[in-house]
């Protein structure tokens, strides 16, 4: 059995090694989030949370040229490839990855000007998360987050099923607009992210999962892990009119 996690743990990180990002997301809607965001200040101090391997870390240094953003994932391998981005794209004197816990962020009261999450607030918890990062905001700071929602109360049973044991947390975009005014926020504005943003997650990592199938033939415990990553692919095909992520922009209030 403790063979088998760990096997499921490797072919895991196997989907997942070097995917050009970990969660729906692209520049796009990063940039619309950044614009509900401003006004910020042009040298503006950034922490992105759960980074992953840097996409919107990088896009987010090309969006606020004089900012210093400061990336964060707990996944070694992933600050690793966010600093070669870094290196790549020029801009590693300004963007600094390092390895951290989310739910233990050791920076000092006030901090930063803006905080970045994209799609790792479930992590924690929605209201957790909103609770523990609004210390680290300054007065005037910031903070934009995806977070997983139904979008429709009549999902059918299946997509309701496949997410009750993947994130039995989810709920409605008014309701986590209740949290976040509940959580010491006013809520500046939202939208949900596009289709496409989800391809632009989804595609290489189905390109991935096809590539991985023949190694992996005839070996259980991995075709059970890669079956799983194909079905969420498969279950959003089917139902993406009933859930998505709705980006959140903050401001800390009182």
């Amino acid at each position: 059995m403790v063979h088998d996690v760990s096997k499921a743990r490797a072919v895991f990180w196997d989907i997942h090694r070097d995917l050009p990002r970990e969660g729906p997301g692209d520049r796009d809607s990063t940039a619309r989030a950044l614009r509900l965001a401003e006004p910020l200040p042009p040298a503006s101090r950034v922490l992105d949370i759960a980074c992953g391997p840097g996409a919107q870390t990088l896009d987010l240094a090309e969006l606020l040229p004089e900012a210093r953003i400061e990336a964060v994932d707990f996944h070694q391998p992933f600050v690793d490839e966010t600093k070669r981005r870094a290196r790549g794209q020029g801009v590693d004197d300004r963007v600094k990855a390092s390895r951290a816990d989310m739910r233990t962020l050791g920076y000092p009261s006030g901090s930063f000007d803006l905080i970045w999450c994209e799609g790792g607030a479930y992590i924690m918890g929605f209201a957790k998360a909103l609770r523990a990062w609004r210390p680290l905001l300054k007065p005037t700071g910031r903070l934009a987050l995806t977070e997983a929602v139904w979008l429709s109360d009549d999902a059918p049973e299946e997509v309701r099923r496949f997410w009750s044991d993947a994130y039995p947390a989810m709920t409605s975009i008014e309701a986590c607009r209740t949290i976040v005014r509940d959580c010491g926020y006013r809520l500046i504005g939202d939208f949900v992210l596009p289709q496409a943003a989800w391809w632009e997650y989804y595609r290489p990592k189905q390109d991935r999962l096809a590539s991985l199938a023949s190694r992996y033939a005839g070996d259980a415990v991995a075709e059970r892990v890669l079956q799983q990553a194909t079905e969420e692919i498969a279950i959003y095909r089917r139902y993406a009119a009933y859930y998505g992520y709705v980006f959140l922009a903050m401001e800390p209030q009182g």
